[in-house]
């Protein structure tokens, strides 16, 4: 048996370090609760860019619109920063396999830009996976950019093997394939916090994949949002109400519900799952076994990650002679 948990909870809105303090916290939590899995939502860490669609977020160099990314960008985290440091540690402390969702600063050549990455951690192994989401959805590719295909990878723990995706990328069927063909047992799916977006696509993926489907989802109101956020006293006049009421859900590899959608409430959704029962659901259909056909269909996937420029250092070495039109 594997003991997993979905956490349906609130970030500490654009504050890395208050977001990483109640990640440890929540994850300490399901500890107690005998959590060995744990995930939690799109871009708990550190919030989601909920304004780009409650004001006019494609006004081309709107002053108000440049000061809310620049907010937005200082708040995300780098992978290799401290905040992501603090929560490998605590996974391993707990003996814990973590999904959790990041607004990700680039480093390098994307350092002005920032991802939606969803985490994965495994308690010895430290950060296996960094899957930054394919196609951020509609306004959302105004503050994302795209990820590629360099996280579509299943990962080992306790004998399963689990992966995940974000958001409407859950939607994408090459990206599910890719999971499925890396032989994935349970998947997760994070959301920003939409009851709506859940009910369905959560069986549907136990279904297609016959693996165990955890959605997990968050939650937000305009009560967490700074005061002195731009825009927001506007925001609140025009949309007194955030849709992000949670649906965190768990299905089984035959599509029946484990835990429906939860809405509204800060909670935490477990599940004890049988790498058996995904085997017997595998009889009927292996999506990427005896029922898939490669003599007809080719599927690549290019897991290389992707990035404007390299550098090749070595053409610096010392001793090194360099053979160029522009060099003597």
């Amino acid at each position: 048996m594997l003991r997993i948990a979905a956490i349906q909870s609130r970030p500490v809105w654009l504050d890395a370090a208050g977001s990483t303090a109640r990640v440890i916290t929540l994850m300490e939590r399901a500890a107690r609760g005998g959590a060995e899995l744990v995930a939690l939502p799109e871009t708990f860490l550190c919030g989601y860019p909920f304004w780009i669609c409650r004001s006019n977020g494609a006004a081309f160099d709107d002053p108000l619109q440049k000061q809310a990314y620049a907010r937005y960008l200082e708040a995300a985290v780098e992978l290799e920063g401290p905040e992501l440091a603090m929560i490998r540690e605590a996974a391993g402390d707990l003996g814990m396999f973590l999904f959790l969702g990041a607004t990700e600063r680039g480093a390098g050549c994307a350092r002005g830009s920032t991802f939606c990455t969803l985490v994965a951690i495994h308690p010895e192994r430290g950060m296996v996976g960094a899957h930054r989401k394919l196609v951020p959805t509609h306004d959302e590719r105004l503050v994302w950019a795209r990820g590629d295909g360099h996280g579509l990878r299943a990962h080992e723990f306790k004998g399963w093997r689990v992966a995940g995706l974000s958001c409407w990328e859950n939607w994408m069927p090459l990206a599910r394939h890719a999971l499925y063909c890396d032989g994935v047992d349970l998947h997760v799916s994070t959301w920003p916090g939409w009851s709506e977006l859940t009910r369905d696509i959560t069986r549907f993926i136990a279904v297609e994949g016959r693996v165990y489907s955890v959605a997990v989802s968050g939650l937000l109101s305009l009560s967490d949002i700074p005061a002195d956020f731009p825009m927001l006293e506007q925001i609140a006049a025009d949309h007194p109400e955030l849709p992000f009421d949670g649906g965190s859900a768990i299905a089984a590899p035959d599509g029946t519900w484990i835990e429906p959608p939860t809405l509204g409430d800060d909670t935490i959704l477990y599940a004890d799952a049988a790498l058996s029962r995904v085997r017997e659901e595998r009889l009927m259909f292996d999506v990427s076994g005896h029922y898939s056909r490669p003599d007809v269909f080719e599927t690549i996937v290019h897991r290389r990650r992707q990035q404007a420029g390299e550098f090749d250092d070595a053409l610096a070495a010392p001793g090194r002679r360099v053979t160029s039109p522009d060099l003597p």
